[in-house]
């Protein structure tokens, strides 16, 4: 006796080798939460089809890259696919990851959740915050969301099963050595792995898809702006204030990766030009101090008149109450027009000396909130932001200091998951064998604020003019 059971298994069954036919059978498309939905978008449909014919023909693991703008349902893509895998394939195993554990636990494992749920099916498996398994057979039948470290690469190395699914979600983001890690589960015909992202750096595995490896590879490109579910006012927005061909509407629209070189945050060209200049050296006059947290990074106080570096002082070891003095003398000596210290840990002991002193310095915390947070994951990126501009533009350092210039060639850069810019971080930068950008900090210092200078500070004060740009002191 054939039961609905039966009949709803073998509907899907039928599915093994096409996704799309399985997104469309599983979901009530146009009805409850679903109403006004008709089904996966013409973007969604091509990259599922082409899954469907590679899975036919695969002789080998079937790889899937796709690199695009920002909201075009990736994030329901990978749940389809997810769902897709672990009802048409026997005691299947898998393994999904993402660029930060937030972006995991909160978007992608969780719009399977929500797919999950709407599913004809879902009564096959059960889902919790770490694993999606099939209720009669969990141990044997299941796909784990585990966020990604390189002290834990084993976790994504021997997945014992006849087929096998890995999914990475901005995958741009992920190190190289979870993607070699991952290489031994691609080892069977049954194998599958499916990389989703903004191509938000110019380098690493993600790019390697799309470039000397794209021969392995089912890749897709997909701008924003074909897309029904991307906004296409901020699209429009975005290409308005940044250009067509910048880099940021490469990655959030077009889907294309930066230019070469463009994960370095300042380019060597930019360097070299700045060290050709001199500079005019017409106030104001800005103090910058980084202060040392760690033992093998320097404390610098680095003075900046106008559009030239007067100098950079660096020392070790330095303690707290040394410092703050030793800030305290330079006052006196060059009386400069602003001081801004970084106050991120011990740097705000500094301040509160100064302060005691009777001493005027800035308290930046480089770690919190930027001024333009929808461009900016934090004030660090924003002043870096800054300092490049003013390189690009005018700036001169001091031709002889490699070691400024190496400090400021040496972050790249990123976007958050609110695609946000935001700075390679300093742990990250030593992991690359680079040492912690001490004297690039404190040059980034000097434009946490826009300073007016002295002179037109006193006719402000005199008439009571406010600052036309809120940042000026």
């Amino acid at each position: 006796m054939r039961t609905s059971e039966t009949v709803l298994a073998e509907e899907i069954g039928s599915c093994f080798a096409d996704p799309l036919k399985f997104v469309r059978l599983v979901f009530d498309w146009n009805q409850s939460e679903l109403a006004g939905h008709d089904g996966p978008d013409a973007i969604q449909e091509e990259i599922l089809r082409a899954i469907g014919d590679n899975c036919l023909h695969a002789r080998d693991a079937v790889r899937v890259a796709v690199a695009s703008g920002h909201g075009i349902g990736k994030t329901a893509l990978v749940a389809w696919i997810i769902l897709w895998f672990m009802s048409t394939r026997v005691k299947c195993a898998g393994v999904v990851t993402a660029n930060t554990k937030n972006q995991l636990t909160t978007k992608t494992w969780r719009e399977l959740g929500l797919w999950h749920r709407r599913a004809i099916n879902a009564h096959w498996f059960s889902w919790s915050a770490t694993k999606f398994a099939q209720v009669e057979n969990p141990d044997t039948w299941f796909i784990s969301a585990i966020p990604w470290t390189t002290e834990r690469s084993e976790s994504f190395a021997g997945l014992h099963a006849r087929d096998v699914l890995v999914i990475y979600d901005e995958a741009s983001a992920i190190h190289d050595e979870i993607w070699e890690v991952s290489e031994g589960a691609m080892t069977t015909r049954g194998a599958m792995w499916v990389a989703v992202g903004n191509p938000t750096r110019n380098s690493g595995r993600f790019h390697d898809c799309f470039g000397r490896f794209r021969h392995r590879w089912i890749t897709h490109q997909v701008d924003s702006r074909k897309s029904r579910f991307a906004n296409q006012d901020q699209i429009a927005q975005w290409i308005e204030d940044y250009g067509e061909d910048s880099d940021f509407v490469r990655v959030r629209v077009r889907g294309v990766f930066p230019r070469a070189g463009s994960d370095q945050f300042i380019g060597e060209h930019d360097i070299e030009a700045a060290r050709g200049r001199t500079g005019e050296g017409v106030g104001p006059k800005v103090l910058g101090v980084d202060v040392a947290r760690f033992g093998d990074d320097q404390t610098v106080f680095l003075l900046r008149n106008g559009d030239r570096i007067e100098w950079v002082r660096r020392h070790r070891g330095l303690d707290l109450m040394q410092t703050a003095a030793r800030v305290a003398d330079i006052i006196v000596e060059v009386r400069p027009d602003a001081v801004f210290v970084d106050g991120v840990g011990i740097g705000g002991g500094v301040v509160d000396r100064l302060t005691q002193m009777g001493f005027r310095a800035g308290d930046v915390n480089s770690g919190g909130v930027a001024v333009d947070d929808a461009r900016f994951a934090n004030l660090r990126a924003e002043m870096w932001s800054r300092m490049r501009d003013w390189l690009k533009d005018r700036g001169a350092i001091p031709a002889e200091d490699v070691e400024l210039a190496t400090d400021l060639a040496g972050p790249h850069y990123l976007f958050d998951q609110r695609n946000r810019l935001r700075l390679e971080r300093k742990q990250d930068m030593k992991a690359r064998g680079l040492a912690s950008p001490d004297a690039g900090d404190a040059l980034a210092l000097t434009f946490a604020r826009t300073v007016a200078p002295a002179s037109l500070r006193l006719e402000r004060y005199a008439t009571s003019t406010p600052p036309d740009d809120p940042l000026v002191i």
